[in-house]
């Protein structure tokens, strides 16, 4: 971990509005759609209709003697031309210790087609339109194979195979704990709860599309790919080394700005591969823009995992003893966090807040014929939290205890920190039983008996949820690279291969080296998005601001650091005698002084540069609870979320502003997920719901007040700046509160669970069989 002077500022806690804001709400962002076409070809993405079959023929000859085509490939094309496959980590067993296997993700299908919506066959031609219909000219025979959908069904003996060498469909599979132990511990428990949880597929909804630009630049030959990534760098790797096998240097990758990524937007896709290809195969700028039919289709999607969990409790209420065991769908290609995210993600945080040493979890990562998973906000902890959460409530209620009660029960306790969970993760700080303290009376809990009243004289069932989650932020690399430079035009620059997508990294590290350099915010520029110029592990998993504001306020004491030096022979001073401030240096006892930006006019170039890496300890521990007050309506099974509450451990805030924003974000994607999204297909593996008109996502009205309360009484103590990630915590707090609110509504008729999305029709369908049966 980087150490910084003790009395570096980097400008926590204050809430400064938004700097990109201007510019992207009067309509002068820089998006890909944004770039003038400049004559630039339009590619097409032809996609199977089939989510298995042998690709018996393609014809292209029609598609190609049409007018402004330019060119038509196949799969069979780019195999003859040695492109190459998408990578994904082979690191993980299957069950009888083999070696993980799965099939190559080319960018486009070659001779077998595993998910309806795969690309078949790319047309390239002078206008969209004309691509669009030279698409439609392509005859390809199809013969059709049975296919899978489901993830526990692909399991089963004489399943259709997505993989010939993985008969059984099982990707990977991995196992933790003890399971002698806890089985042991089952047999002479007070208390046995168990449940069926699902946490259902969903598609990311950013509000831009996918979209590619790719040319070859005249001058020197590179190629320069225009792209939504949130990690330029390994996407520029995956693009030159492992599909079109050219060194990394000869290609630039270029993001601006992005309209939400969510993780969706990390990594290459095939279409982002089969546009540069084109565009180095006929020299031309060729650009591709997506449809949203195109996100369904052929976007990564996230969740998909179907769990049992059952926890073993003594008759006080403490859990002695925790199963799960769980089956992630892949989709019919690995993507490179597809069995990551079930098999180790997960498990990371299936403890949650609680301390649950003895543990046994068993999860496989299983392919279907469906679009692939990836990483979608939270990634492995929203499912994994989402199944500790409703146990716990599950278990309150069994043993007629109050669900804070057993939370209080089961907590990590303070002391007990630095505390190593049953899978060998390091929670550094938190103070679990204060945060829930501290929620309840922000959420009046102790009112929520005359509102459960005051519903039910309008013939409504009322429910309250509660959720205490924790979260794993910071990725797996822990140092992030970047260049600060002030200019001799009064400018400071900063360089970092973070990408922005919304999370507002402008301001918050604009902020700081602001604050950390002394100069007003205004003369402060970030720069993203050229790996000419940054090269780093990129946005994911909440690292943007924990790695990479790190590395920003090491580069601006590296730049003081510097500065001081060049002052001193300029001054003909001690470099121990001079004093940096407000960008000034000063010979201390002194009138002599010169500015940095002076300092940088004489620096060849006009500029004053430093390389900095920023470096941390570990992860970061983000937590908190959220408390929802709910409505059901009985005559329709609607759900309403009425109140929300939340109390959030982010340690330091840098911009409580943003992080307030963040969480919004995600509990309204929390929503989402326990009330109305889901992907549906069906089971010759169409997609049912490839538009808004049959994907439902919540809209504003659906979204009620929250109260955000940040709490930072428990700063990280892996990094320096105290800050814990803050992107995804919404959205893995969210579904399990919201999901438990409504159980507890409908408590009363007996009703234990229903797999999520709770829509009004699972719902009504609950009441009415729950009714039922009680005659």
């Amino acid at each position: 971990m980087n150490i910084l002077p003790g009395n570096m500022r980097f400008g926590a806690g204050q809430p400064v509005k938004r700097l990109e804001d201007q510019r992207l709400l009067t309509g002068k962002g820089q998006f890909i759609d944004d770039k003038p076409e400049e004559g630039a070809l339009w590619l097409h993405v032809l996609r199977s209709p089939h989510a298995h079959a042998k690709i018996v023929s393609i014809d292209t000859k029609a598609a190609a003697a049409m007018a402004d085509v330019e060119a038509v490939y196949t799969g069979a094309d780019l195999v003859a031309e040695d492109i190459g496959t998408l990578p994904t980590l082979l690191v993980f067993p299957r069950p009888d210790g083999s070696p993980m296997t799965v099939p190559p993700r080319r960018l486009l299908a070659h001779e077998i087609v595993r998910f309806a919506g795969e690309p078949v066959a790319a047309v390239v031609a002078k206008s969209r339109v004309a691509a669009l219909s030279a698409a439609e000219a392509i005859a390809i025979e199809y013969k059709v194979l049975p296919s899978v959908v489901d993830p526990v069904a692909a399991t089963k003996p004489g399943a259709p195979v997505v993989w010939a060498e993985a008969p059984d469909n099982i990707v990977a599979a991995m196992s933790y704990g003890d399971a002698a132990a806890v089985e042991a511990a089952f047999a002479k428990a007070a208390h046995v709860v168990s449940l069926d949880l699902v946490s259902q597929r969903l598609a990311p909804s950013a509000m831009e599309p996918r979209s590619t630009i790719a040319e070859v630049e005249k001058k020197t030959g590179r190629l320069m790919l225009h792209v939504q990534s949130q990690t330029p760098g390994s996407t520029r790797d995956i693009l030159a080394e492992a599909v079109l096998k050219r060194p990394k240097e000869s290609v630039r990758v270029l993001v601006g700005d992005i309209g939400g990524g969510f993780g969706q937007k990390t990594s290459l896709y095939p279409e982002d591969g089969i546009v540069a290809y084109a565009a180095v195969k006929l020299n031309r700028k060729v650009r591709w823009r997506g449809d949203r039919s195109d996100e369904f289709l052929g976007g990564t999607h996230g969740r998909d995992l179907t769990s049992t969990a059952e926890l073993a409790l003594d008759a006080k209420g403490r859990a002695q003893a925790y199963r799960v065991r769980s089956v992630g769908g892949t989709g019919a290609y690995v993507s490179g966090t597809g069995a990551l995210i079930p098999l180790v993600l997960g498990p990371f945080v299936q403890t949650g807040v609680y301390d649950l040493p003895l543990v046994h979890y068993e999860t496989k990562a299983v392919m279907t014929h469906t679009a692939p998973v990836g990483a979608y906000r939270g990634a492995g902890r929203p499912e994994a939290v989402f199944i500790v959460e409703r146990l716990m409530d599950a278990a309150a209620r069994q043993i007629g205890m109050d669900p804070r009660a057993i939370r209080k029960v089961n907590y990590v306790k303070p002391a007990q920190m630095p505390y190593t969970n049953a899978v060998g993760q390091v929670y550094d700080s938190g103070a679990f039983a204060h945060m829930l303290e501290r929620a309840s009376k922000l959420a009046d809990w102790d009112g929520f008996a005359a509102r459960k009243k005051a519903a039910k004289k309008k013939g409504l069932f009322y429910g309250r949820g509660l959720t205490s989650y924790i979260e794993w932020t910071g990725g797996t690399v822990h140092t992030e690279k970047v260049s600060l430079h002030a200019t001799a035009e009064g400018r400071v620059i900063l360089n970092s291969g973070t990408q922005a997508m919304g999370q507002g990294l402008q301001t918050s590290f604009s902020q700081m080296v602001a604050a950390a350099l002394g100069i007003p915010i205004d003369k402060i520029d970030v720069v993203q998005g050229d790996t000419d110029l940054a090269i780093g592990f990129g946005s994911v998993g909440s690292r943007s601001l924990f790695v990479g504001g790190t590395a920003a306020v090491v580069s601006a004491s590296d730049l003081i650091a510097k500065a001081r030096e060049k002052a001193s022979h300029m001054l003909e001073a001690s470099i121990e005698d001079i004093e940096y401030r407000d960008g000034s240096l000063t010979v201390v006892g002194t009138d002599k002084r010169i500015g940095l930006f002076e300092i940088a006019k004489k620096e060849t170039g006009g500029r004053l540069s430093v390389d900095s890496e920023g470096q941390v300890d570990g992860p970061t521990w983000p937590n908190g609870t959220h408390i929802c007050e709910v409505e059901v309506d009985p005559q329709t099974g609607v759900s309403r979320v009425v109140r929300y509450t939340t109390v959030d451990d982010v340690g330091v805030a840098i911009n409580p502003m943003l992080v307030t924003g963040q969480v919004h974000g995600g509990v309204a994607q929390g929503i989402g997920q326990a009330l109305y999204e889901g992907v549906a297909y069906d089971a010759e593996g169409q997609l049912l719901t490839a538009s808004y008109q049959d994907y439902c996502i919540p809209r504003a009205d659906d979204i009620p007040p929250i109260q955000v309360t940040l709490d930072g009484s428990a700063p990280c103590r892996t990094n320096p700046l105290g800050a814990k990630g803050c992107g995804e915590s919404g959205a893995i707090g969210g579904p399990p509160c919201i999901t438990n609110g409504v159980m507890d509504a409908l408590s009363e008729l007996g009703i234990k669970s229903i797999t999520t999305p709770l829509s009004p029709l699972k719902v009504w369908q609950a009441i009415q069989e729950a009714k039922a049966a009680r005659g």
